[in-house]
């Protein structure tokens, strides 16, 4: 299977104050997915919006609302985040004992179903669910905060996950200090979905934007010769 290489600006990056506008302008700048990056507080040493923010804006885009959840406990929270318009539920590994119960409960909200794990933990820990997802998110940083620096530590465990994903349609994601430089180390690794923030929203204006993923793009798909087999 070869998959192109996405790009998923996170809006955790945005102009809150204009948070519809940015979402329509990196839209229009060639975002493939959108990733509300959602934090409690509590799992991660930040707070950051919830359910009532992203069904206020589901409007603004047809692309894929790629919703990844930090946050513990998740379970009672999945079903506020599907009918708020979340296209793509991700969890962490680490945020709860039962980690195919939900799963389950992602899917049997007629949604996307994605594992997330930190730098910390070790890929074999989602080596039982894989057939439960359709995506997987690698931290390439600590969870909680924006603009922090790309562990690099984490390409072989990219490594990894690719070789045990083997032949199943999951998506590879990569989330943390993505710029064009580790977003080509990201891809070569094997990751095909890059989510971008301070990145992609440097220069606030839409030009900047549609430049920003152009470059993030270009550097990930050169490095693999334009698709990931």
């Amino acid at each position: 299977m070869s998959n192109p290489v996405l790009i998923a600006p996170s809006i955790l990056s945005a102009d809150f104050a204009r948070l519809g506008e940015e979402i329509e302008a990196i839209d229009a700048a060639g975002a493939d997915w959108i990733h509300c990056d959602v934090m409690d507080g509590h799992f991660v040493p930040n707070i950051s919006f919830g359910p009532d923010v992203i069904k206020a804006v589901r409007s603004r885009s047809k692309k894929i609302f790629d919703v990844h959840l930090m946050i513990a406990p998740v379970d009672a929270y999945l079903e506020a985040f599907a009918k708020a318009g979340a296209d793509i539920i991700t969890i962490h590994a680490e945020a709860g004992p039962h980690l195919d119960r939900s799963l389950q409960l992602i899917r049997s909200l007629g949604k996307r179903a994605g594992v997330t794990i930190c730098p910390a933990t070790p890929e074999n820990i989602i080596e039982q669910v894989l057939d439960r997802v359709d995506l997987i998110l690698v931290m390439t940083v600590n969870p909680g905060f924006g603009g922090q620096s790309f562990i690099r530590s984490q390409l072989e465990k990219i490594r990894r996950i690719r070789a045990m994903i083997g032949d199943r349609p999951i998506r590879l994601e990569v989330d943390g200090g993505v710029n064009p430089e580790t977003a080509a180390l990201a891809a070569s690794a094997g990751a095909d979905v890059l989510v971008a923030g301070s990145a992609v929203f440097g220069g606030r204006t839409i030009e900047s934007y549609r430049a920003n993923i152009s470059a993030i793009r270009a550097a990930a798909t050169g490095a693999i010769g334009g698709t990931h087999a």
